[in-house]
């Protein structure tokens, strides 16, 4: 069974800020099932976006949430604008941003 956005949510930025980055929720979306998209700042002036990667990602594993990194070190600017034209599309989505100088997700990443 797959566990709700807000759990997985609240899990994830405890597990950041367990880790020694700072994580926190940008915007709060659909409680049971809203897609997740996480911003990690470099603190360089470069920003990874990480989404909920493609359902073919689940092969074997329908339950866990798989993520795919759909920008790599690109400016705060060009993630915000991307994060803005999902919000269009899709207003119950989740927002978490996490600071880490090293660049690391603590997401399960799809392979492919």
């Amino acid at each position: 069974m797959r566990v709700t956005s807000a759990l997985f949510v609240s899990a994830y930025i405890r597990r950041c800020n367990l880790e020694g980055a700072a994580a926190a929720l940008v915007k709060r979306g659909a409680e049971e099932a809203g897609a997740i998209f996480v911003s990690v700042d470099r603190l360089d002036g470069t920003v990874d976006l990480y989404a909920p990667a493609p359902q073919t990602a689940f092969d074997d594993r329908p339950d866990e949430r798989l993520f795919q990194r759909v920008a790599e070190r690109a400016t705060p600017a060009d993630v915000e604008e991307r994060l803005s034209r999902e919000r269009r599309f899709d207003p119950d989505l989740w927002v978490v941003a996490v600071e880490d100088r090293e660049g690391r997700c603590f997401l399960d990443l799809a392979t492919g």
